[in-house]
């Protein structure tokens, strides 16, 4: 227990340094206070054994059981010793912290026959892939408070190759499971942890508020099928930075429900910033949508370095889906290799089911990027809005982006205004040109 407690200590002293000294980067992270946990307990204490083949699933939620009703003033630690650890999913409890040590790894079990089903997401109307509910999260919370999950860069891995298997092979039943799912929950933070091979999507914040998610590093391989990094879903006060992200599918999706049914729910995404994020991906790496029908506005991305990229800046909705996107402000953005720098469009993804309303069109209105720099870039950029609800107030500046096929425009848009500044390729006609410097400098 020595061991546990200088540990745990050495990781406060180490956040405490970085940030109130000499730390000057702008920084979302406070939203968040980091508690210090005078309760510590370790999984070993529940017959936890770290061999890579005892299954670990009571030993877990006999620990939260514990943190649940003992309730210790200023919650409690749980602390996951080096080791192998495999488990079954299982429910985090409020006012608690999940330490992972290095050297740690909480593996999920490959046995997709008894994993536990929970409902659809009311704002999906169904499972995202199936229709019926769908599988639980392997580490999940419902209804929290307080909560945080770090630890010495220890590892949590979904084993998501036999679920990746089904999906290829059309054998699944119902939705796979996200790697961590955060629903109806608050103070949330994740930090200091290596997620990988998540069965679906990693990392799932859903009808969420005041969310910090940073220092993680998310890894999956490129041809993994619908492994997000993190997809803040219909939640507000987010904040995800300093993260390295190499996934399936889009580093970082704002998502806030499908079609009718997220129309219905109404529960938009608002007040969420990415800053400092690195990754590569088949696809987009700041994405929004393409779920998008409870509203999503007042996001800002800066300082994006990606590499070897599907998209660089994604935003994607769809007739059905209703809702807004809005105030949007993405700046700061590097990409190295990519087959489109900017894509903004109005003709992406699927639906639940066949009673969505066509006639449901969403607004994109607001939408502003500045300062981005590619090279190999195959196309420079798309933005196609919708016939009955043209994208307004579209604005770029100061845009350079260049690969062996964009020596002459490279742009195509259809049913969109805007402003351009200093775009490179030129950009389509829609666009009017501004030769004035505070074109976007209300947005930025």
């Amino acid at each position: 227990m020595w061991r546990l407690s200088a540990s745990i200590l050495l990781f406060s002293c180490l956040v405490l340094s970085s940030s109130s000294f000499g730390d000057s980067e702008v920084t979302c992270s406070g939203i968040v206070p980091l508690r210090y946990r005078n309760d510590k307990i370790s999984i070993t204490d529940f017959g936890g054994v770290g061999d890579g083949r005892t299954v670990n699933t009571k030993a877990f939620r006999a620990a939260m059981y514990r943190i649940q009703h003992l309730k210790r003033r200023g919650g409690t630690l749980l602390y996951i010793p080096p080791g192998v650890y495999l488990t079954e999913s299982f429910n985090l409890t409020s006012h608690m912290t999940l330490y992972l040590a290095r050297g740690a790894v909480i593996k999920a079990v490959q046995d997709t026959w008894n994993w536990p089903l929970i409902d659809h997401l009311p704002s999906y109307g169904r499972g995202r892939e199936l229709p019926g509910g769908r599988y639980m999260s392997l580490i999940h919370g419902d209804g929290l408070r307080d909560v945080v999950i770090t630890g010495q860069n220890g590892t949590i891995d979904g084993q998501g190759e036999v679920w990746w298997n089904l999906w290829r092979s059309r054998t699944l039943k119902y939705t796979r499971p996200n790697l961590i799912e955060f629903k109806n929950s608050k103070e949330i933070i994740i930090s200091n942890v290596i997620f990988q091979n998540s069965p679906f999507w990693n990392i799932h914040p859903v009808y969420c508020s005041e969310v910090v998610i940073h220092h993680v590093t998310i890894l999956a391989p490129q041809d993994s099928p619908n492994t997000d990094g993190i997809d803040p879903d219909s939640s507000v006060n987010v904040c995800i930075e300093d993260s390295y992200i190499s996934t399936g599918d889009d580093l970082v999706a704002i998502k806030s429900g499908w079609d009718q049914y997220g129309i219905a729910y109404g529960r938009p995404s608002s007040n969420i910033t990415i800053r400092r994020i690195t990754g590569s991906s088949p696809f987009a790496g700041i994405a929004i949508g393409s779920e998008t029908s409870g509203g999503i506005k007042n996001i800002v991305a800066e300082h994006i370095t990606l590499s070897n990229m599907g998209v660089g800046v994604n935003i994607k909705t769809n007739i059905g889906r209703g809702g807004y996107i809005k105030n949007i402000r993405i700046s700061n953005v590097y990409v190295d290799t990519a087959k489109y720098g900017i894509k903004i469009a109005g003709d992406t993804g699927d639906h639940p089911d066949a009673n969505y309303n066509p006639n449901a069109l969403p607004v994109v209105e607001g939408i502003h990027i500045k300062n981005v720099w590619g090279v190999n870039v195959r196309k420079a950029g798309s933005i196609q809005g919708l016939k009955g609800s043209p994208f307004t107030g579209i604005c770029l500046s100061e845009i350079n982006l260049h690969g062996s096929l964009n020596m002459y425009r490279t742009w195509k848009c259809a049913d969109v205004i805007g402003t351009s500044m200093k775009v490179s390729p030129w950009p389509c006609s829609e666009l009017r040109t501004s030769g004035g410097s505070n074109v976007c400098s209300s947005a930025f």
